[in-house]
């Protein structure tokens, strides 16, 4: 047990999960760390508005409680970088469940929100929809702001998401403001999306009707009724 680390006083699988990743900012290294190992100044970057002591207590929590560890590059690089550990590395699923169960209750970003090339390749993951891409062969490339790309290759059920443009994509996206959203959501349709002109694409509309099935965030359930009394 890290020593900076709360404990719940419970027997519990949840309670010890939270006494190692459930501090504020442990669950987010974690998910920036799921992409590959990070140096100390890659994980500022990713996340611009944590503090330097913070972060640094977080990646020594984290390698107590065996998530995490260091790793010293060859002498031609001459640095460290952090990683996850096997153990470390079971959280990808969790992680990736949580953020899309939190995705359903995002509304738009504020100005000042950060969005990384890490936010938007996770976030790829995260809406993967395995079953709708059962049998399905097709590459993207996404433009989004600050001059970001990703690609994105799906192959029979399987995604794999990176940085960076895509030679011969299937389609390329180009979203006007928050139109991912309402395309990922369903709040507007495909076809809808292009007729307003809220996004460009190059490649056959068909492709991007079929994004919006293989990237899906369900709607949050109704929270406006309150307890149902018997």
């Amino acid at each position: 047990m890290p020593a900076s680390a709360r404990t719940y006083g419970q027997f519990c699988g949840l309670a010890r999960a939270l006494e190692i990743v459930g501090e504020r900012w442990s669950l987010l290294v974690v998910r920036d760390l799921m992409l590959g190992p990070k140096r100390f100044t890659d994980l500022q970057r990713t996340l611009p508005r944590i503090p330097v002591s913070i972060l640094t207590s977080r990646l020594n929590e984290l390698e107590e409680a065996g998530v995490v560890r260091r790793r010293v590059l060859s002498q031609l690089d001459a640095g460290v970088v952090y990683e996850l550990t096997e153990y470390g590395g079971e959280l990808d699923h969790i992680v990736l469940d949580l953020g899309l169960w939190g995705a359903r209750s995002l509304t738009y970003p504020k100005p000042d929100d950060a969005f990384t090339l890490d936010t938007a390749i996770i976030s790829l993951y995260a809406t993967f929809q395995e079953e709708q891409a059962a049998g399905v062969h097709v590459n993207y490339e996404l433009h989004y702001q600050n001059d970001m790309v990703v690609h994105a290759l799906i192959e029979d059920g399987s995604l794999k998401a990176s940085a960076g443009a895509l030679p011969a994509a299937d389609l390329v996206i180009e979203p006007e403001g928050p139109v991912m959203m309402d395309l990922m959501t369903g709040s507007i349709s495909a076809t809808e999306a292009l007729s307003r002109g809220k996004v460009r694409i190059e490649g056959e509309p068909a492709h991007l009707d079929l994004f919006t099935k293989l990237f899906h965030i369900p709607p949050a359930p109704d929270r406006s009724g309150g307890l149902a009394v018997h």
